[in-house]
């Protein structure tokens, strides 16, 4: 449910080494397919990463219903950690045994159609998704403007902060800009007299590639600036918006207000970070784990550069598209029509309220999807108001560019921030190193 936080890749010259053991590692045994004659029904294999908890149980209710009222179309679901969940589509892929519907994180979209992997979305299913998600969702789920996928669950970032906290260090409500936003961490951030951290203002932290940067890119975008250029062949951090993050962010570890070394997770939950910005799936998280501390907990947009700024944040997600290899594509996008955008009614909702399947499914596991309208109906006039700027910027969120080296490019940007944050480069020097490194990346996977 967090793609944010695993990743995982596969790079060329690891691709034949990695092919037995991973086999072996996924239990990979050819699926069984049938021919479709009567006694016989076609079996599709959906592989995707909800492979226990809450999610592997919201999959499987919908699955089992198509499977309860279709004779001759069967789904069987197969399931993978996230962090084996690239390398497995890979390895399957070549083997010959690649699942009928993927679900793969939408930032390998463009790594997995020059690989031949994802088929086009027939131009039906093509309208169908366009028509009925948010702009940032079908860019996500597509590459070069073709279309690939029906999107599943969407993220948005948006700014969490402790209520508390921000009323005893005497400021009135989250902070609208940057400035605010600086002032506010500067105010709430606490140390001992040894200078050990108890408090952070702004939570910055390096714990994993989505949570560094996550949060950059957000205020990337909220700056009104680019990771990547248009045609996706270069960085576009290099820019007066990339330096503006960079020198934020490195004011606030040098001026004591953010201490990426905490693991901000943690940290948040046990009021010892005043802001930190997150994805949405984090609310389900927070309310489940803190109790009645959870009504301390407020969320709000990014704050902007300038009060009078465009709204923009980041956006990141999944979807659900059909395999080049597989033998039964009609049927696999029938299935996927039915899932993600045939509206059924919500018992739970006021009378006359619909939404898809996947949309319930979603909101059933604490997470979002790209259908605004849907989410607005689940949640409700009585659902928590910490989840609606999160819907609210489905309507201007930035999708995580997709290109074909967008995972080794993330990475890349990863380490490039936390040399800035550590003191190891100045902004001026990793902006120039992550300009260089990600340019050659993104270059060369073309």
């Amino acid at each position: 449910m967090t793609p944010e936080r695993r990743t995982s890749r596969l790079s060329r010259r690891h691709f034949a080494l990695a092919l037995p053991s991973a086999l072996l590692a996924s239990g990979c045994a050819a699926p069984h397919r049938g021919t479709g004659r009567p006694g016989d029904p076609i079996v599709l294999t959906l592989l995707s990463h909800y492979a226990n908890g809450v999610l592997k149980q919201a999959l499987q209710g919908p699955v089992d219903e198509w499977n309860a009222t279709h004779d001759r179309v069967k789904v069987q679901t197969k399931a993978v950690e996230f962090t084996d969940l690239l390398t497995t589509v890979m390895v399957r892929q070549a083997a010959g045994l690649g699942a009928d519907i993927l679900h793969p994180y939408c930032l390998w979209n463009g790594q997995l159609v020059q690989a031949g992997v994802l088929r086009p979305a027939p131009p039906g299913h093509a309208g169908e998704i366009t028509r009925g998600y948010g702009e940032a969702a079908v860019d996500a789920a597509s590459v070069g403007g073709r279309v690939y996928g029906y999107p599943t669950e969407v993220q948005t970032y948006a700014l969490y902060y402790n209520k508390r906290l921000l009323r005893e260090a005497g400021v009135d409500g989250p902070p609208r800009t940057w400035r605010e936003l600086e002032e506010t961490a500067y105010r709430t951030a606490r140390r001992d007299r040894y200078g050990n951290t108890l408090v952070q203002g702004f939570g910055l932290s390096t714990a994993d590639d989505s949570t560094t940067v996550g949060q950059t890119l957000a205020l990337l975008n909220a700056a009104g600036g680019r990771f990547v250029a248009e045609d996706g062949r270069s960085t576009a951090i290099d820019s007066p918006a990339g330096r503006a993050v960079f020198d934020l962010e490195h004011r606030l570890v040098v001026r004591g207000a953010s201490s990426p070394g905490v693991n901000v997770y943690k940290a948040f939950r046990s009021g010892q970070v005043a802001m930190v910005i997150s994805a949405g799936w984090w609310t389900g998280s927070l309310k489940t784990l803190m109790g009645e501390d959870y009504r301390d907990v407020g969320v709000a947009p990014l704050p902007l550069p300038e009060a009078d700024g465009r709204r923009a944040t980041l956006s990141t997600g999944f979807m659900l598209g059909v395999n080049t290899a597989s033998r039964h594509p009609r049927e696999a996008w029938e299935f996927l029509r039915w899932l993600n955008a045939e509206k059924v009614r919500v018992e739970s909702a006021k009378a006359g309220g619909r939404a898809t399947r996947m949309s319930s499914l979603q909101v059933s596991a604490g997470s979002l999807t790209g259908r605004a309208d849907d989410m607005r109906m689940l949640l409700g006039a009585h659902g928590d108001a910490n989840l609606r700027p999160f819907v609210d910027a489905l309507a201007y969120s930035v999708p995580e560019p997709n290109v074909p080296g967008a995972q080794q490019a993330k990475s890349l940007l990863r380490k490039n921030i936390e040399a800035l944050w550590t003191g190891q480069q100045s902004a001026e020097q990793a902006l120039r190193a992550t300009r260089r490194q990600v340019d050659r990346e993104v270059s060369r996977s073309w």
